[in-house]
């Protein structure tokens, strides 16, 4: 078992890409008969952790917690609670295809999420990409669904019928975790990762920045400058509570 550090409320697992692909192939490799959902905080999820009980209850139940956010990952430092690097979501599942072909081990797929006809780009992707990798299984579900049993009892049976060995969830923060930790027990996958729009960048519906943008922890700004009208207010509102939750961690840490 890794280290973990408790930081905003949560546990945080304390590990590298490696690390954490390692650790979902292993769940493939050794099922025990659950689903073990991961999730990827970054500063919007903190900030969301803060004010609603439901999430912190979700990240409590979660297999792995991965510090997606770079400002969360200085954070830690800044707090005496290191943590190895920056574990993004959207770079976890093409490190987790990276790792399947060059073993040369199948790995199949189910993506859940995105507009109609994205996750089928996504596919032709990631199969053309990695060719030990198959995407078994894919579907994009109706406005509210996850208020719907049989909608709910429907993608289920997809996603058992596919014999999937990861499902990505791309339903956005927080309906992913929400659904994901709610349907846990019924999910017919040994692991489900919440990954917000990776189908999308997995499509290329959507472009990550650059990267040495994201290496100097300015991803956010590139997302904001791509979509403005979605995103701007979320980022302000970040930006000022954030910091906030930063210092009253210092002072009561």
């Amino acid at each position: 078992m890794s280290k973990r550090i408790q930081l905003f409320g949560v546990t945080i697992d304390s590990v590298q890409m490696s690390e954490a692909t390692g650790r979902v192939l292993d769940w493939v490799d050794h099922p025990d008969g659950q689903c073990h959902y991961v999730v990827t905080p970054n500063v919007d999820h903190t900030v969301m952790l803060r004010e609603h009980q439901q999430l912190r209850d979700v990240y409590q139940h979660a297999a792995m917690v991965l510090a997606d956010g770079f400002p969360v990952v200085l954070a830690a430092r800044l707090l005496g609670k290191p943590l190895p690097g920056r574990v993004a979501g959207s770079d976890l599942v093409p490190a987790l295809c990276e790792q399947a072909d060059q073993q040369q081990r199948p790995l199949r797929l189910f993506l859940l999420g995105a507009m109609p006809g994205v996750a089928e780009r996504a596919k032709a992707n990631i199969e053309r990409r990695w060719p030990a990798v198959e995407v078994a299984g894919l579907y994009s579900p109706p406005l509210g669904f996850e208020k719907d049993d049989a909608e709910n009892a429907k993608i289920l049976d997809m996603i058992a019928a596919a014999k999937a060995d990861v499902l990505v969830v791309g339903l956005g923060a927080p309906k992913q975790e929400y659904w994901v930790h709610a349907h846990r027990e019924d999910i017919a996958a040994p692991v489900a990762l919440c990954v917000g729009a990776t189908i999308d960048f997995l499509a290329g519906e959507k472009k990550r920045a650059p990267r040495w943008m994201q290496t100097v922890g300015l991803e956010w700004f590139h997302r904001v400058a791509s979509e403005p009208k979605r995103l701007l207010r979320r980022y302000a509102k970040d930006a000022w509570v954030f910091p906030q939750l930063v210092w009253r961690e210092w002072h009561t840490g």
